[in-house]
C-alpha cells in the first residue's frame, strides 16, 4: 500500500490539465461587410473566456454590388463603433488589440479611405485576403471541434469562404463573391442562375475535394438558420455550437423559411432582427453548396474568423491542448473548495471504469474537474446547478449527446441520485447516461470520504474485487469510514448490481 501511495504521489505533479500560463488580456475588432464586432478575451491560452462582446450592425458591405463603395453613412457608422471600441479596450487595459477587415474593406474602391480613417484614429487595420480569411474560419473550427474533418464555410456579409481541413491542419481554400448582401441581386435573375454561378466558380477555383464529407458552418446568417431549424425540430438543447443537420434538411429549410412571415423569426430571441433579412439567401446558398460539394452532413460551429486568428497564433503544444477540459479545470478550480481536487477524484475513481473508450473518459474527466462547482449552492438545488454548468456553460470540443452525459454525472454527484434530468434522455442513449450516472455516484463516494481534499484519497484504493465493490483504507485510517460514507458506497454498489465492502 505505502509503495503503491509513493507513485501515485510521484505521478501527482505531472497531471496537471493546464501548465500553461494565462495570456495577457487580448481582443479582436472584426470589421466584417455586414457588422463590426468587438471581442475580449482573458484567461487560459487554448480556451480563453470572452469578457466582452459587441457588434455594430454597420453595413460596411451593404452597397458593394451596385456601387462597389462603403457608402458615407456606413463607413461613418463603422469608424464611430471602432472609436469606441478602441477606447473600451484602452480603459479594459487590453494589452493586445488585433484589428482585421475582411470582404468590404477588401473589395471597395474607397476601402483604402476606410484604413485611412482608422489609421488617424491610432488603429492599425490589417486587411486580410480572401485566403486568409478562409484559413482563419478553418482554424476556428478545429479550435472548437478539435479533429473536424471535412469543409468549412464561413459566411459572410461580402463572401463565402470554404477550406478543407483534416488532421489538424488546413488545407485547400478558395474565397468566393457570394455574401449575403450580394445574394438578393444574384437570385433576382432567375432560380437556377445561383447555382450555375457557384458550379462556375468552384470549376475555375479548381475546387477538388471529395465528395461525402461534413460541412461546418460558419457565420451569422448560417448560425440563425441553425437555431431556426432548432426551434421547429423543439430540440432540447438550446446551444448551436455542434449542432448537426442532415445535408437533406438545406433544401427543406429554404422552402420553410420562403414562406415564414418575419414575425415568426422574431419569436426566437436568439435571432436578431437584422438578421431575418438575410436567412432566405442563407438557406438558398446552403442548399446549393451542399448540393455541389455532395456533403454528409452539417454541423454548425459557433467559433470562426476571430477565434480562428487566437488559436492560429498559439505554439503547437498549447493547440494539441484538449478545450472543453481546460475550460473544465479553469471553472472547476475557479468555484472548488481546494485546488487539484477534480484531478485527485479521477484518478481515485478511474479503476472501476477501465472499459471506458477515450471519448468516455475525457467526459468522465470533465465531471470530475467540475465535481465541487456546486457546493456554494442551495443543497436542494445544487444538482439543478451540476445540470446547468453541463448543458449551458460555454463549451466547445463537446457534442449534444456528450453535454448529457456531463450533466447526468453532475446531477448523480450533487444529489440526484439515479433519476435523469428532464430532457437529457432526448440527447444521449440510455446506456451512456447510465454509465454517467455511475461516474456521479463514485464521485460522490470519493467527495465524501475525503471532505474535498486530496490526504484521504491518496490512502485510499477504489476498486472491484471480483464481484464485490472494495473501499480499501490503512488500518490507521479506517476511522475515516462513517455511516455517511458507507451509504455512498452502498449506494453505488447497488447502482453497479455489485456487493460492497470495506478492506484495509
Amino acid at each position: 500500500m505505502n509503495s503503491m501511495l509513493s507513485q501515485v504521489r510521484a505521478l501527482a505533479p505531472g497531471m496537471a490539465t493546464s501548465p500553461h500560463q494565462a495570456k495577457a488580456r487580448t481582443a479582436i475588432i472584426d470589421i466584417g461587410s455586414n457588422s463590426v464586432r468587438l471581442v475580449v478575451y482573458d484567461g487560459p491560452r487554448r480556451i480563453p473566456f470572452i469578457l466582452f462582446n459587441e457588434k455594430v450592425m454597420a453595413g460596411l458591405g451593404a452597397s458593394l454590388g451596385k456601387t462597389g463603395r462603403i457608402e458615407a453613412e456606413a463607413m461613418d457608422r463603422g469608424l464611430r463603433a471602432i472609436g469606441r471600441f478602441a477606447h473600451l479596450c484602452r480603459e479594459m487595459e487590453v494589452q493586445e488589440v488585433r484589428c482585421v477587415a475582411t470582404a468590404a474593406v477588401r473589395d471597395a474602391e474607397n476601402g483604402d479611405e476606410f484604413i485611412r480613417r482608422a489609421r488617424d484614429m491610432g488603429l492599425e487595420v490589417e486587411l486580410l485576403s480572401g485566403g486568409q480569411e478562409a484559413v482563419a474560419a478553418a482554424y476556428g473550427v478545429l479550435s472548437g471541434i478539435p479533429g473536424a474533418d471535412g469543409i468549412v464555410g464561413d459566411l459572410g456579409g461580402g463572401s463565402l469562404e470554404l477550406a478543407r481541413i483534416r488532421d489538424g491542419a488546413v488545407h485547400e481554400t478558395v474565397s468566393l463573391p457570394l455574401g449575403v448582401l450580394r445574394l438578393p441581386q444574384i437570385r433576382a435573375k432567375g432560380p437556377a442562375v445561383l447555382e450555375r454561378m457557384v458550379r462556375k466558380m468552384l470549376a475555375k477555383a479548381g475546387w477538388d475535394a471529395p465528395a461525402g464529407l461534413p460541412f461546418y458552418l460558419v457565420g451569422g446568417s448560417w448560425r440563425a438558420l441553425a437555431r431556426f431549424d432548432m426551434e421547429l425540430t423543439q430540440f432540447p438543447l438550446p446551444v448551436v455550437h455542434q449542432y448537426e443537420m442532415p445535408a437533406a434538411r438545406a433544401e427543406q429549410l429554404t422552402r420553410i423559411v420562403s414562406h415564414v412571415g418575419k414575425a415568426r423569426f422574431k419569436d426566437i430571441p436568439q435571432i436578431t432582427g437584422s438578421r431575418v433579412p438575410t436567412l432566405p439567401d442563407a438557406a438558398a446558398l446552403l442548399s446549393v453548396i451542399v448540393r455541389q460539394l455532395r456533403s454528409s452532413r452539417l454541423v454548425v460551429s459557433a467559433y470562426g474568423l476571430r477565434e480562428g486568428l487566437l488559436f492560429s497564433d498559439l505554439p503547437p503544444d498549447i493547440q494539441a491542448h484538449d478545450p472543453l477540459l481546460i475550460a473544465a479545470e479553469a471553472e472547476g478550480e475557479a468555484q472548488a473548495r481546494f485546488t487539484g481536487h477534480g484531478d485527485m477524484i479521477e484518478r481515485w475513481i478511474a479503476p472501476l471504469f477501465l472499459e471506458d473508450g477515450s471519448a468516455w473518459r475525457r467526459i468522465r474527466r470533465a465531471a470530475c474537474l467540475l465535481a465541487d462547482v456546486g457546493w456554494r449552492a442551495n443543497p436542494d438545488f445544487r444538482s439543478d446547478r451540476g445540470v446547468e454548468i453541463a448543458l449551458h456553460s460555454n463549451w466547445v470540443g463537446i457534442n449534444a449527446a456528450e453535454r448529457a452525459m456531463l450533466a447526468q454525472a453532475l446531477h448523480s454527484n450533487f444529489g440526484g441520485g439515479l433519476s435523469t434530468p428532464p430532457g437529457i434522455e432526448r440527447l444521449a442513449p440510455p446506456e451512456a447516461l447510465q454509465r454517467a450516472t455511475l461516474w456521479g455516484l463514485a464521485i460522490r463516494l470519493g467527495q465524501r470520504l475525503s471532505g474535498g481534499v486530496e490526504g484521504p484519497l491518496l490512502a485510499s484504493r477504489l476498486e472491484m474485487e471480483g464481484n464485490v465493490l472494495e473501499l480499501r483504507l490503512r488500518s490507521v485510517d479506517t476511522d475515516l469510514f462513517g455511516e455517511a460514507v458507507e451509504r455512498r458506497q452502498r449506494q453505488l454498489a447497488q447502482a453497479m448490481g455489485v456487493k460492497y465492502r470495506l478492506a484495509w
